[in-house]
C-alpha cells in the first residue's frame, strides 16, 4: 500500500489541526470543564497532553532508532503548560513547532522508536508524522465537542486518517484468536480497503474494484469512520452490511494482552 499524501503534506496536516486546536482552546469559555470524549481530562488537561506529546515526539524522533523511547532529560518530568491564556496559546504553538522541526530534520525515512512495530507502518519519523495528524485532529474535535461546536475532519486528513489506522493500529501479526473474516470499509470519499483477520494475524489492503464482498462492509464519510476508530461515535451511526461481530471484536481486542 502506498501512502496517499506526501511527508510535506503531512507536516503541513501537523500545522493545520494543531492551529485549529488552538483556536478551540483559546475560544474557550473556561478551560476546567470536562471533556465528554475524554472524560478523566478539562479542557486545560486536555491542552497539557497535547503540548507535552508533541515536545515527547520531538525527543523520540530526534533520537533515532531504538528499542525504546529516549529517556526525558527534565529529572522533574512532564513540563506543565502555563495557566495564563497568551503563554498556554504560545507554549502549544512552540509544542508543535519543536516536533516539526524534529521531523524535518530526520525527513521522512529515518527510523525511530514506535509501539507498532508488529503492524504494517514502517517505523520511521514519516510514520509517526502520519499518526500525529490523527492524534492532533482527534482531540482537535474533543476540544470543539466540549464547546458545542463539533466539526467533521477535514476530507483529507480523514481519508488519510482511515488509511494510516488501518495500517498502524488494526493491522498485526498476532494471530487473529477468533473465526476468521474480511472487513471491507468504503469511503463515501471513494476509497476502500479490505482487512482480513485469520491466523495469520490483521491485514490491510487496497480493495481491488473487483472483489467479491467480505463478510461485513462499513460506509461512511472518511471522518465518520476516523470517530469510529477512536470510539468517539458509535457503529451504528454508520451503513453496516453482512455480520458486525468481527468489527466488535477487533474494536474489543488486545493483541499485546
Amino acid at each position: 500500500m502506498q501512502n496517499i499524501l506526501e511527508f510535506p503534506e503531512v507536516l503541513r496536516l501537523i500545522e493545520d489541526r494543531s492551529a485549529a486546536f488552538r483556536a478551540a482552546i483559546a475560544s474557550a469559555p473556561d478551560l476546567d470543564v470536562q471533556v465528554p470524549t475524554c472524560p478523566d481530562w478539562t479542557l486545560r488537561e486536555l491542552a497539557q497532553h497535547l503540548g507535552d506529546g508533541r515536545r515527547r515526539q520531538a525527543a523520540i524522533v530526534a533520537a533515532g532508532p531504538g528499542a525504546e523511547p529516549p529517556a526525558r532529560t527534565d529529572p522533574k518530568g512532564a513540563p506543565t503548560a502555563p495557566r495564563d491564556r497568551e503563554a498556554l496559546d504560545a507554549w502549544l504553538a512552540e509544542s508543535t513547532e519543536l516536533m516539526l522541526d524534529a521531523m524535518r530534520e530526520a525527513g521522512p525515512d529515518r527510523g525511530c522508536w514506535t509501539w507498532w512495530g508488529r503492524s504494517q507502518a514502517p517505523e520511521t519519523s514519516g510514520a509517526v508524522a502520519r499518526h500525529q495528524i490523527q492524534e492532533i485532529a482527534v482531540h482537535t474535535y474533543d476540544a470543539q465537542l466540549t464547546l458545542g461546536a463539533a466539526q467533521p475532519l477535514p476530507t483529507d486528513v480523514a481519508v488519510e486518517g482511515v488509511d494510516e489506522f488501518l495500517t498502524t493500529v488494526s493491522a498485526t501479526t498476532v494471530p487473529w484468536p477468533f473465526k476468521p473474516a474480511t472487513i471491507d470499509l468504503h469511503t463515501t470519499e471513494g476509497r476502500s480497503w479490505r482487512l482480513t483477520l485469520n491466523a495469520d494475524g490483521v491485514r490491510c489492503d487496497d480493495l481491488a474494484a473487483d472483489a467479491e464482498p467480505g463478510d461485513m462492509a462499513m460506509r461512511g464519510a472518511a471522518s465518520e469512520l476516523v470517530l469510529y476508530f477512536y470510539e468517539r461515535v458509535p457503529l451504528d451511526g454508520l451503513e453496516t452490511t453482512g455480520d458486525t461481530e468481527p468489527m466488535e471484536q477487533l474494536a474489543d481486542w488486545d493483541p499485546n494482552a
